[in-house]
């Protein structure tokens, strides 16, 4: 088929994640708590050691059933393979280039790394808490913001007392760092 009839706009399966997370920026390293490492190497062993291997049962199965074009269980099932597969290389290729920083090695410090957890104040009084960990383990819900988000970016390396400015789509907003925590030890 001539090139001038596909679609340019199709993505490329490689580049699909799959679950729809943040790219990793280019040229920076993909740190990750251990506990997010370990978090996503389990999903990657089920993946591998048990959803896959059922649906491709499932296939196997509905595909000797008969005519592939009308059959749901197999167009469904290469599908959801389709998906498994996807998610697997994007934790694969994750996972090997992570670098598994331990917050706890931090432990008493007043100073903000990766792993912190600091709490800031605005002008107006209003605290916030959050803690600062890898592009694929935030959840902004529970506090958790990425070490590549605006907010971390301007609260590593400051320590408790200082003033750090944020810009935001509403402003430049002036933030005082009240308290760092890091996990203890184990």
């Amino acid at each position: 088929m001539s090139k001038a009839f596909t679609s340019e706009t199709e993505p490329d399966d490689d580049d699909d994640d799959g679950a729809g997370a943040p790219a990793l920026p280019r040229g920076l390293r993909n740190y990750m708590t251990p506990q997010g490492h370990e978090a996503l190497r389990s999903e990657l062993l089920h993946l591998l050691d048990e959803e896959r291997p059922k649906m491709v049962e499932v296939v196997h199965w509905a595909a000797s059933n008969g005519d592939r074009s009308e059959n749901g269980d197999y167009l469904y099932g290469k599908k959801r393979l389709r998906e498994i597969d996807r998610r697997i290389r994007y934790l694969t290729k994750r996972l090997d280039v992570a670098v598994v920083a331990d917050p706890s090695v931090h432990h008493g410090n007043e100073q903000i790394f990766f792993g912190a957890t600091v709490t800031v104040e605005n002008a107006r009084g209003e605290q916030r808490t959050v803690t600062i960990k890898g592009v694929d383990e935030t959840d902004p819900l529970r506090g958790e913001v990425s070490w590549v988000s605006p907010i971390a970016q301007v609260l590593l390396k400051a320590r408790v007392g200082d003033e750090v400015v944020l810009h935001t789509p509403g402003g430049r907003e002036v933030l005082e760092v009240l308290t760092v925590r890091y996990p203890a030890p184990r």
